[in-house]
């Protein structure tokens, strides 16, 4: 009867170790290693081979992002209204205008690297959320992919069209 309990145990614990392939209904599963820094939790579901993240550079990112309960709530892949295929959203790293968990979430990062991003409601939108969209305390989901590293002009993010040689 222990060792049954011991082993349920490690079962346990190995599963939440590594990111399960089962998911909510709406998120895609993923495989990797669960791990954690400042505060979130993340699975590398491909690494980057390009330039490396660096705070005040210029992140050019494409997301999709779900609520706990599998709802998606945004992406930037999401054709816009003037039935385009959606581009990359664009922050300056380090300097607070996304939610602390993407301040952090993207941290050793390289190009063409993609992340899963587990949000705490507390880096996030916080207690209140982002109504209609975000309810009150919700932790989020991301699936982030680094498009591009650039620096910075007069702290503003260049065009993603310039940046890509598209367009």
């Amino acid at each position: 009867m222990i060792r049954n309990a011991i082993i349920a145990v490690g079962v346990l614990v190995g599963a939440c170790a590594s990111a399960s392939s089962r998911s909510l209904e709406g998120i895609p599963p993923v495989q990797g290693e669960m791990r954690s820094s400042n505060g979130i939790r993340f699975v590398d579901i491909a690494t980057g081979t390009g330039e490396s993240m660096a705070p005040r550079k210029c992140v050019y990112t494409h997301y999709t992002g779900w609520l706990a309960d599998g709802t998606k709530f945004d992406s930037s892949h999401d054709v816009t209204s003037n039935g385009t295929g959606g581009e990359p959203v664009a922050f300056i790293q380090g300097t607070g205008r996304v939610m602390p968990g993407w301040e952090v979430g993207f941290n050793g990062m390289r190009v063409g690297g993609r992340r899963r991003l587990y949000i705490p409601y507390q880096l996030g939108y916080g207690e209140k959320g982002n109504p209609p969209l975000i309810p009150a305390r919700a932790a989020l989901t991301f699936d982030v992919e680094l498009m591009a590293v650039a620096d910075a002009d007069a702290h503003q993010c260049r065009s993603w069209k310039s940046v890509s040689g598209s367009g």
